[in-house]
């Protein structure tokens, strides 16, 4: 009985260590005209939420679109978390609309559209359009 219970605790720290390694950030750095210098402040400053664990963002001239993922033990704050980052976000940068999501798909498309930023293959109109299309994604989501 004893070593079924060891065993057990052993599991759940491996499993902690994993969930942990996820709370990285990447940042953005392109060549290009599309300086996405907003999306990195705002996922530093939003990252450092205990309940956040992950952050993808992404801006253009004036709006700012972030999706964000929670640890599981704070899914059912959901509501109250997205709320919070919206407004410190807001307040941190009043030149720009902000639209923060915690949808999966959301966080999935924003993530791609960092890899694009990444490798410089997006042009600017391109960027308009993709950023556009998960913005609408998120209207219907919400």
């Amino acid at each position: 009985m004893i070593i079924v219970y060891i065993s057990g605790c052993t599991g759940q720290q491996n499993q902690s260590a994993n969930d942990n390694n996820d709370t990285t950030i990447v940042k953005v750095h392109t060549s290009k005209p599309i300086n996405q210098t907003v999306a990195n402040q705002a996922k530093e400053k939003v990252i450092k939420e205990e309940e956040v664990s992950a952050v993808k963002a992404v801006n253009t001239d004036k709006e700012l679109l972030m999706a964000i993922k929670v640890d599981q033990i704070h899914r059912f704050q959901l509501k109250k978390i997205k709320k919070n980052v919206k407004t410190d976000l807001e307040k941190a940068y009043p030149d720009y609309k902000v639209l923060v999501s915690t949808d999966q798909k959301i966080y999935w498309e924003l993530e791609q559209l960092e890899e694009k930023l990444q490798k410089d293959k997006t042009k600017k109109k391109t960027l308009k359009k993709e950023f556009n299309n998960i913005k609408n994604l998120m209207k219907e989501k919400a």
